[in-house]
């Protein structure tokens, strides 16, 4: 089993996914503090929606975070799903909005792999050049 974890140290791609996640680490950061922001919002928002017609499924706000996690993360299980013409506005919106919790940190490390692999390919370039002086 360590032999195969030594082989990960001499990976290149290994290498490149990790100088790509450490420099976008304060970016994604951030975006998991305001995703985490959000899913507390969206409970809150379906359970005051929702809990005049269905009080067993939407008990309180704790219980709407399943609801709240679940769509936003585009999942949708189908166990708890609105029936008010509010809730059901409500969700379209954070649907919506958790497209973008998908799409943004997979642009934000599709930008940083595309980065990376620019830097490796200049580096090999400067090294494989010869060293051109010319005297005077």
């Amino acid at each position: 089993m360590i032999r195969v974890f030594k082989i990960f140290r001499y990976s290149q791609t290994i290498q490149r996914f990790k100088n790509a996640f450490v420099s976008i680490k304060e970016e994604l950061l951030l975006f998991m503090i305001a995703t985490v922001f959000l899913l507390f919002i969206s409970a809150v928002g379906i359970y005051y929606f929702e809990k005049g017609a269905q009080p067993e499924t939407f008990r309180s706000i704790f219980h709407s975070l399943w609801w709240a996690a679940t769509t936003l993360t585009t999942v949708g299980f189908g166990d708890m799903y609105p029936v008010t013409v509010g809730g059901k506005v409500f969700t379209f919106f954070i649907l919506i909005i958790g497209l973008g919790v998908i799409a943004v940190p997979t642009g934000l490390l599709a930008s940083a792999l595309t980065k990376d692999s620019k830097q490796d390919h200049s580096r090999h370039e400067e090294s494989a050049t010869p060293n051109n002086t010319e005297e005077e």
